[in-house]
């Protein structure tokens, strides 16, 4: 399984017949729609429920009688990732990003330098995961505490010059996240090729534009581009919140196919991680909206 998270692109979708998948593009006798490829180009594409049979002769019927009376294998003893290991896993990492904001909150208010600190940790720990070939729990988990932390401070920031703003922040994400969920559940959104490929080019643009406007604020422009007030950044937001949804339906895209097709309980960290990245962007556009709207 690969995130379809943007930062960790280099473990984004390839084509498949019609939705994205994960298997190596072109791969030989790669089965269509199946992103762990086909048995033999994959070792998750072998069936974990397969027995081994006996080297050298088939098997006698009371050994077939013996396999068919034995107990089904379940996610704990092939090892699969399952649906409750990645909301486990989820809950984990939300749970952490929770406690950093907490204490961010709390023990460290109008530390701003601190906070800033904590989210290049956090940005540096991500980039080492996603050039590590399996997921690394430590640094995932590493990753919330310090992400954690500079929402955190960041949220009494906003708190303070707009009262209840992290609250209506953590609503909306709920919102967007319960939206999100239902429609991809309905098949009202539908994660083909096409689709990651339009929305991945916005969110390089949106990217570009950020940076764009960043260096104009570095460069004396008391107000950059202008995407951080009145109508235009109105509309920027809303974008950046957009982008988070779509980030959401390919997270949901890539667990499901993950579960579908066999892929090892450790990737369920990687879906894990997606998610909590996601819902990160879209807080953090929700925050920066609320912001606008109530200036």
């Amino acid at each position: 399984m690969r995130s379809s998270n943007p930062v960790f692109s280099r473990r984004g979708f390839t084509r498949g017949n019609e939705y994205a998948g994960f298997g190596a593009q072109g791969a030989p006798g790669a089965q269509q729609g199946n992103p762990f490829g086909a048995p033999g180009a994959n070792p998750y594409a072998r069936n974990p429920y397969e027995q081994p049979q006996p080297q050298g002769r088939p098997l006698t019927p009371d050994e077939m009688e013996r396999m068919y009376a034995g107990p089904a294998a379940g996610p704990a003893q092939t090892g699969r990732m399952t649906i409750d290991d990645v909301v486990a896993r989820t809950a984990m990492t939300l749970g952490l990003v929770v406690v950093g904001a907490v204490l961010g909150w709390t023990v460290l208010p109008h530390q701003y330098g601190l906070a800033v600190g904590s989210a290049l940790i956090a940005f540096v720990l991500a980039m080492v995961q996603n050039f590590k070939r399996r997921p690394v729990p430590a640094l995932i988990l590493g990753y919330a505490v310090f992400e954690g932390v500079f929402l955190g401070v960041i949220s009494r920031m906003y708190n303070e010059a707009w009262q209840g703003a992290p609250v209506q922040a953590v609503l909306g994400t709920m919102a967007v996240f319960a939206g999100m969920l239902i429609a991809y559940r309905t098949r009202l959104i539908r994660v083909t090729a096409r689709y990651q490929r339009i929305g991945l080019a916005i969110a390089v643009g949106f990217v570009l534009a950020l940076f764009a406007n960043l260096l104009f604020y570095a460069f004396g422009s008391s107000n950059g581009l202008g995407l951080t007030t009145g109508g235009l950044g109105i509309v920027f937001c809303l974008l950046g919140i957009g982008l988070g949804a779509f980030f959401l339906s390919l997270d949901f895209k890539q667990i499901e196919d993950g579960i579908r097709y066999g892929a090892p309980q450790q990737e369920s960290w990687l879906a894990a991680f997606g998610l909590t990245l996601s819902l990160v962007w879209i807080y953090l556009e929700l925050l920066r909206l609320i912001a606008i709207l109530r200036d």
